[in-house]
């Protein structure tokens, strides 16, 4: 499976998945979001297929893309761990910070 933050990385493959969080799409509809040409669109979706972000389903003629919720549980699983780490060093800071500011002189009015 290719590394999903390269295949988040490119901009137009973001901007297809910030597309479809609202349901399915076909690649008509999605080359009017991202405004690109149609075979860049249906580039893009492929290499999102290919690492499993979307799903494909014909209808008729169309193709409509949905996300798979998988890899976006995946990827917040990962981040729960860093989100942790990050919360408790942010709350020490806010703390220093809260900390040092009550123990600073106050400033009478005219500022002096």
């Amino acid at each position: 499976m290719p590394d999903v933050f390269q295949v988040l990385a490119d901009p137009t493959r973001r901007r297809l998945v910030d597309a479809l969080r609202t349901g399915e799409r076909s690649v008509g509809e999605l080359v009017d979001v991202v405004d690109i040409g149609q075979p860049g669109v249906s580039r893009q979706l492929g290499i999102l297929e290919d690492a499993r972000f979307v799903v494909v389903r014909p209808a008729g003629r169309r193709r409509l893309y949905a996300l798979r919720p998988e890899p976006f549980r995946e990827l917040d699983e990962w981040m729960t761990g860093y989100r942790g780490m990050w919360e408790g060093r942010l709350d020490r800071f806010a703390a220093e910070l809260e900390r040092r500011g009550t123990t600073r002189p106050k400033l009478k009015e005219d500022g002096k």
